[in-house]
Protein backbone atom coordinates (compact mmCIF):
# COMPACT_ATOMS: atom_id res chain seq x y z
CA UNK A 1 0.00 0.00 0.00
CA UNK A 2 1.01 3.34 -0.93
CA UNK A 3 0.40 6.75 0.81
CA UNK A 4 -0.31 10.45 -0.59
CA UNK A 5 1.43 11.99 1.51
CA UNK A 6 -0.16 15.68 2.20
CA UNK A 7 1.76 18.17 5.02
CA UNK A 8 -0.09 18.52 8.58
CA UNK A 9 -1.81 15.67 8.19
CA UNK A 10 -1.78 12.90 10.78
CA UNK A 11 -1.25 8.94 9.60
CA UNK A 12 -4.09 6.94 8.11
CA UNK A 13 -5.62 4.57 10.30
CA UNK A 14 -6.31 2.31 7.41
CA UNK A 15 -2.98 1.96 6.36
CA UNK A 16 -1.89 -1.68 7.04
CA UNK A 17 -4.85 -2.68 4.96
CA UNK A 18 -5.13 -5.86 3.39
CA UNK A 19 -7.07 -8.08 1.24
CA UNK A 20 -8.02 -11.72 2.14
CA UNK A 21 -9.58 -13.99 -1.31
CA UNK A 22 -12.91 -15.01 -0.43
CA UNK A 23 -13.56 -18.79 0.20
CA UNK A 24 -15.06 -20.57 -2.86
CA UNK A 25 -18.51 -21.05 -1.43
CA UNK A 26 -18.62 -16.89 -0.53
CA UNK A 27 -17.60 -16.46 -5.15
CA UNK A 28 -19.83 -15.96 -8.08
CA UNK A 29 -18.69 -19.03 -10.52
CA UNK A 30 -19.14 -20.34 -14.08
CA UNK A 31 -19.45 -16.25 -15.13
CA UNK A 32 -18.93 -15.99 -18.75
CA UNK A 33 -17.71 -12.53 -18.44
CA UNK A 34 -17.55 -10.60 -22.07
CA UNK A 35 -14.13 -10.61 -23.61
CA UNK A 36 -14.78 -6.86 -25.16
CA UNK A 37 -11.30 -4.70 -25.27
CA UNK A 38 -13.77 -1.70 -24.79
CA UNK A 39 -12.06 -0.12 -21.75
CA UNK A 40 -15.54 0.66 -19.15
CA UNK A 41 -16.97 -0.94 -15.95
CA UNK A 42 -17.72 -4.11 -17.00
CA UNK A 43 -19.17 -5.39 -13.23
CA UNK A 44 -21.31 -3.22 -11.09
CA UNK A 45 -22.64 -3.57 -7.79
CA UNK A 46 -25.28 -2.26 -5.07
CA UNK A 47 -26.65 -3.31 -1.66
CA UNK A 48 -29.56 -5.83 -3.30
CA UNK A 49 -27.49 -6.81 -6.69
CA UNK A 50 -24.23 -7.77 -8.44
CA UNK A 51 -24.49 -7.16 -12.33
CA UNK A 52 -21.99 -7.97 -14.81
CA UNK A 53 -21.43 -7.75 -18.58
CA UNK A 54 -21.59 -11.37 -20.03
CA UNK A 55 -20.20 -13.08 -23.28
CA UNK A 56 -23.18 -13.41 -26.14
CA UNK A 57 -22.81 -13.92 -29.67
CA UNK A 58 -24.98 -11.21 -31.36
CA UNK A 59 -26.42 -8.15 -29.03
CA UNK A 60 -25.26 -7.43 -25.47
CA UNK A 61 -26.39 -8.72 -22.47
CA UNK A 62 -25.67 -8.66 -18.71
CA UNK A 63 -26.11 -10.79 -15.64
CA UNK A 64 -27.82 -9.32 -12.40
CA UNK A 65 -27.57 -11.78 -9.36
CA UNK A 66 -28.96 -11.18 -6.24
CA UNK A 67 -25.61 -10.58 -3.81
CA UNK A 68 -26.76 -13.35 -1.62
CA UNK A 69 -26.65 -15.85 -4.80
CA UNK A 70 -22.86 -17.36 -4.40
CA UNK A 71 -21.83 -20.37 -5.62
CA UNK A 72 -21.45 -21.97 -8.86
CA UNK A 73 -23.78 -19.94 -11.80
CA UNK A 74 -26.47 -22.16 -14.28
CA UNK A 75 -25.21 -21.69 -17.77
CA UNK A 76 -28.97 -20.95 -18.50
CA UNK A 77 -29.41 -18.33 -15.78
CA UNK A 78 -31.15 -15.63 -16.83
CA UNK A 79 -30.30 -11.88 -18.30
CA UNK A 80 -31.10 -8.25 -19.17
CA UNK A 81 -31.10 -9.22 -22.94
CA UNK A 82 -32.39 -5.83 -24.65
CA UNK A 83 -29.42 -4.11 -26.63
CA UNK A 84 -28.94 -5.07 -30.14
CA UNK A 85 -25.08 -4.59 -30.22
CA UNK A 86 -22.41 -5.25 -26.92
CA UNK A 87 -23.32 -3.40 -23.64
CA UNK A 88 -19.79 -1.16 -22.90
CA UNK A 89 -21.34 0.25 -19.14
CA UNK A 90 -23.42 -1.09 -16.40
CA UNK A 91 -24.50 1.69 -13.50
CA UNK A 92 -26.77 1.10 -10.68
CA UNK A 93 -29.67 3.91 -9.65
CA UNK A 94 -27.86 5.60 -6.45
CA UNK A 95 -31.49 6.40 -5.37
CA UNK A 96 -33.13 2.86 -6.15
CA UNK A 97 -31.09 -0.41 -5.65
CA UNK A 98 -33.87 -1.86 -8.76
CA UNK A 99 -33.17 0.08 -11.39
CA UNK A 100 -30.39 -0.05 -13.38
CA UNK A 101 -28.96 1.64 -16.74
CA UNK A 102 -26.65 0.26 -19.30
CA UNK A 103 -25.49 1.50 -22.43
CA UNK A 104 -24.11 -0.13 -25.58
CA UNK A 105 -23.09 -0.48 -28.84
CA UNK A 106 -26.29 0.14 -30.27
CA UNK A 107 -25.61 3.98 -29.76
CA UNK A 108 -28.92 3.66 -26.71
CA UNK A 109 -28.70 4.06 -23.32
CA UNK A 110 -31.53 1.72 -21.82
CA UNK A 111 -32.92 1.54 -17.90
CA UNK A 112 -34.25 -1.17 -16.52
CA UNK A 113 -36.29 -2.90 -13.23
CA UNK A 114 -35.20 -5.52 -11.53
CA UNK A 115 -37.37 -7.17 -8.76
CA UNK A 116 -36.26 -7.54 -5.10
CA UNK A 117 -35.83 -11.85 -5.97
CA UNK A 118 -34.02 -10.69 -9.21
CA UNK A 119 -34.83 -12.38 -12.84
CA UNK A 120 -36.92 -15.84 -13.11
CA UNK A 121 -36.58 -15.03 -16.68
CA UNK A 122 -34.72 -13.41 -19.67
CA UNK A 123 -35.60 -9.46 -19.52
CA UNK A 124 -35.71 -7.67 -22.82
CA UNK A 125 -38.54 -4.89 -21.80
CA UNK A 126 -36.76 -1.57 -20.50
CA UNK A 127 -38.53 0.84 -18.85
CA UNK A 128 -36.61 4.35 -20.49
CA UNK A 129 -34.75 4.27 -24.26
CA UNK A 130 -32.81 7.14 -24.59
CA UNK A 131 -31.92 7.58 -28.17
CA UNK A 132 -29.62 11.08 -28.50
CA UNK A 133 -26.21 9.42 -29.84
CA UNK A 134 -25.03 9.22 -33.15
CA UNK A 135 -22.33 6.31 -32.28
CA UNK A 136 -22.07 3.79 -30.10
CA UNK A 137 -22.37 4.90 -26.08
CA UNK A 138 -19.01 4.00 -23.95
CA UNK A 139 -19.66 5.37 -20.49
CA UNK A 140 -22.54 6.35 -18.44
CA UNK A 141 -22.97 8.30 -14.87
CA UNK A 142 -25.48 8.86 -12.58
CA UNK A 143 -25.65 12.26 -10.56
CA UNK A 144 -24.32 11.56 -7.21
CA UNK A 145 -27.20 14.42 -5.54
CA UNK A 146 -30.10 14.99 -7.95
CA UNK A 147 -32.28 11.88 -8.91
CA UNK A 148 -33.20 11.18 -12.45
CA UNK A 149 -30.05 12.85 -13.80
CA UNK A 150 -27.62 10.36 -16.30
CA UNK A 151 -24.89 11.32 -18.35
CA UNK A 152 -23.72 9.44 -21.05
CA UNK A 153 -20.53 9.66 -23.33
CA UNK A 154 -20.57 8.11 -26.70
CA UNK A 155 -18.40 7.82 -29.42
CA UNK A 156 -19.21 10.85 -31.51
CA UNK A 157 -17.55 12.59 -28.56
CA UNK A 158 -20.63 14.27 -27.01
CA UNK A 159 -21.99 14.15 -23.55
CA UNK A 160 -25.70 14.23 -23.14
CA UNK A 161 -27.53 15.24 -20.09
CA UNK A 162 -30.35 13.13 -19.44
CA UNK A 163 -33.54 13.62 -17.25
CA UNK A 164 -34.81 10.45 -17.04
CA UNK A 165 -37.88 10.51 -15.31
CA UNK A 166 -39.16 11.94 -18.72
CA UNK A 167 -36.72 10.54 -20.86
CA UNK A 168 -35.10 13.82 -22.55
CA UNK A 169 -32.24 15.08 -22.75
CA UNK A 170 -31.52 18.85 -20.79
CA UNK A 171 -28.31 19.45 -21.55
CA UNK A 172 -25.19 18.52 -24.78
CA UNK A 173 -22.10 19.23 -24.00
CA UNK A 174 -19.72 19.69 -26.95
CA UNK A 175 -16.29 20.56 -25.73
CA UNK A 176 -14.28 17.06 -26.84
CA UNK A 177 -12.29 16.79 -30.09
CA UNK A 178 -12.07 13.44 -29.67
CA UNK A 179 -12.97 10.17 -27.90
CA UNK A 180 -14.27 10.54 -24.24
CA UNK A 181 -12.14 7.45 -22.01
CA UNK A 182 -13.36 8.47 -18.56
CA UNK A 183 -16.26 10.68 -16.62
CA UNK A 184 -16.64 11.25 -12.77
CA UNK A 185 -18.54 13.88 -10.74
CA UNK A 186 -17.64 15.74 -7.48
CA UNK A 187 -19.23 14.77 -4.34
CA UNK A 188 -21.96 17.13 -4.86
CA UNK A 189 -22.35 16.76 -8.78
CA UNK A 190 -21.58 20.42 -9.62
CA UNK A 191 -18.40 19.46 -11.35
CA UNK A 192 -17.72 16.81 -13.62
CA UNK A 193 -14.52 15.57 -14.85
CA UNK A 194 -12.81 14.07 -18.03
CA UNK A 195 -10.34 12.52 -19.81
CA UNK A 196 -10.11 11.96 -23.59
CA UNK A 197 -8.16 10.34 -26.80
CA UNK A 198 -6.56 14.22 -27.11
CA UNK A 199 -4.62 13.56 -23.72
CA UNK A 200 -6.48 16.13 -21.84
CA UNK A 201 -7.82 16.32 -18.44
CA UNK A 202 -10.62 18.67 -18.18
CA UNK A 203 -13.37 19.72 -15.32
CA UNK A 204 -16.71 20.77 -16.87
CA UNK A 205 -19.39 22.84 -15.46
CA UNK A 206 -22.20 20.45 -16.48
CA UNK A 207 -25.31 22.60 -16.40
CA UNK A 208 -24.00 25.02 -18.59
CA UNK A 209 -21.38 22.96 -20.64
CA UNK A 210 -18.42 24.79 -19.92
CA UNK A 211 -14.52 24.05 -19.26
CA UNK A 212 -13.22 25.39 -16.06
CA UNK A 213 -9.46 23.84 -16.34
CA UNK A 214 -8.20 21.84 -18.63
CA UNK A 215 -4.30 20.20 -18.60
CA UNK A 216 -2.01 18.00 -20.91
CA UNK A 217 -3.05 14.19 -18.79
CA UNK A 218 -0.51 11.57 -19.41
CA UNK A 219 2.01 11.09 -22.00
CA UNK A 220 0.91 7.40 -23.42
CA UNK A 221 -1.91 6.74 -26.12
CA UNK A 222 -3.56 4.20 -24.10
CA UNK A 223 -6.92 5.39 -22.06
CA UNK A 224 -6.64 7.45 -19.11
CA UNK A 225 -9.10 7.47 -16.14
CA UNK A 226 -9.55 9.93 -13.82
CA UNK A 227 -11.74 10.04 -10.43
CA UNK A 228 -12.69 13.09 -7.99
CA UNK A 229 -10.94 12.60 -4.35
CA UNK A 230 -14.38 13.10 -2.16
CA UNK A 231 -14.30 17.14 -1.39
CA UNK A 232 -10.53 17.66 -0.96
CA UNK A 233 -10.45 19.87 -4.70
CA UNK A 234 -7.99 16.84 -5.85
CA UNK A 235 -8.32 14.57 -8.75
CA UNK A 236 -6.34 11.58 -8.66
CA UNK A 237 -5.71 10.22 -12.85
CA UNK A 238 -4.27 7.15 -14.07
CA UNK A 239 -2.14 6.58 -17.28
CA UNK A 240 0.27 5.75 -18.91
CA UNK A 241 3.78 7.40 -19.69
CA UNK A 242 5.44 7.67 -23.34
CA UNK A 243 7.58 4.48 -22.45
CA UNK A 244 3.94 2.54 -21.57
CA UNK A 245 4.97 2.45 -17.86
CA UNK A 246 1.39 3.22 -15.73
CA UNK A 247 1.06 5.71 -13.52
CA UNK A 248 -1.33 7.76 -11.32
CA UNK A 249 -1.39 11.56 -11.16
CA UNK A 250 -2.83 13.54 -8.41
CA UNK A 251 -4.34 17.40 -9.71
CA UNK A 252 -5.72 20.33 -8.32
CA UNK A 253 -9.34 21.15 -9.93
CA UNK A 254 -8.71 24.80 -10.11
CA UNK A 255 -5.31 24.24 -11.74
CA UNK A 256 -4.70 21.43 -14.05
CA UNK A 257 -1.48 23.12 -16.20
CA UNK A 258 0.78 20.06 -14.42
CA UNK A 259 0.23 17.65 -11.76
CA UNK A 260 0.75 18.22 -7.90
CA UNK A 261 2.20 14.46 -8.23
CA UNK A 262 2.68 12.07 -10.47
CA UNK A 263 4.17 8.19 -9.57
CA UNK A 264 5.13 5.21 -11.85
CA UNK A 265 3.53 2.26 -10.85
CA UNK A 266 4.77 -0.68 -13.36
CA UNK A 267 4.89 -1.62 -16.65
CA UNK A 268 1.76 -3.71 -16.71
CA UNK A 269 -0.39 -3.17 -20.14
CA UNK A 270 -3.52 -2.99 -18.11
CA UNK A 271 -5.35 0.08 -17.80
CA UNK A 272 -6.17 1.20 -14.22
CA UNK A 273 -9.44 2.15 -13.17
CA UNK A 274 -9.69 4.06 -10.33
CA UNK A 275 -12.05 3.60 -7.12
CA UNK A 276 -12.63 6.03 -4.18
CA UNK A 277 -13.95 5.49 -0.97
CA UNK A 278 -15.30 8.24 0.43
CA UNK A 279 -15.43 6.99 4.17
CA UNK A 280 -11.70 5.36 4.48
CA UNK A 281 -10.36 8.00 1.83
CA UNK A 282 -8.75 5.16 0.07
CA UNK A 283 -8.49 4.42 -3.86
CA UNK A 284 -8.28 1.12 -4.88
CA UNK A 285 -6.70 0.81 -8.94
CA UNK A 286 -7.93 -2.48 -10.24
CA UNK A 287 -6.57 -3.29 -13.48
CA UNK A 288 -7.54 -5.48 -16.23
CA UNK A 289 -4.84 -8.47 -16.45
CA UNK A 290 -3.61 -7.46 -12.73
CA UNK A 291 -3.45 -10.25 -10.40
CA UNK A 292 -3.58 -7.47 -7.57
CA UNK A 293 -5.46 -4.07 -6.35
CA UNK A 294 -2.92 -1.13 -5.72
CA UNK A 295 -4.43 0.56 -2.07
CA UNK A 296 -3.34 4.45 -1.92
CA UNK A 297 -4.43 6.37 1.00
CA UNK A 298 -5.39 9.94 1.09
CA UNK A 299 -5.55 12.30 4.65
CA UNK A 300 -7.73 14.60 4.99
CA UNK A 301 -6.40 17.39 2.00
CA UNK A 302 -7.17 21.04 2.58
CA UNK A 303 -6.88 23.39 -0.22
CA UNK A 304 -3.39 25.22 1.56
CA UNK A 305 -2.34 21.73 1.75
CA UNK A 306 1.08 20.17 -0.67
CA UNK A 307 2.53 17.22 -1.54
CA UNK A 308 5.00 16.01 -0.25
Amino acid sequence: MKQLWFRGVRSSKFRHVYGVPAKREGCYDNIKITKNAHDSHFCSINPKFVAVVTEVAGGGTFLVLPISSTGRLDFNSSRVTGHRGPVLDIKWNPFNDNIIASCSDDCTVKLWHIPDGGLVTHLNDWIIDLHGHKRRVGHIEWHPTAENILVSAGFDHLMIVWDVGSGEAVNVIDCHPDVIFSMSFNRDGSLIATTCKDKKLRVIEPRRGIVLSEGVCHAGTKACKVVFLGNSGRLLSTGFSRYSDRQYAVWSQSDLSAPLCIETIDSSSGVLFPYYDHDTRIVFLAGKVSRSVETLICGQIKSSDLIK
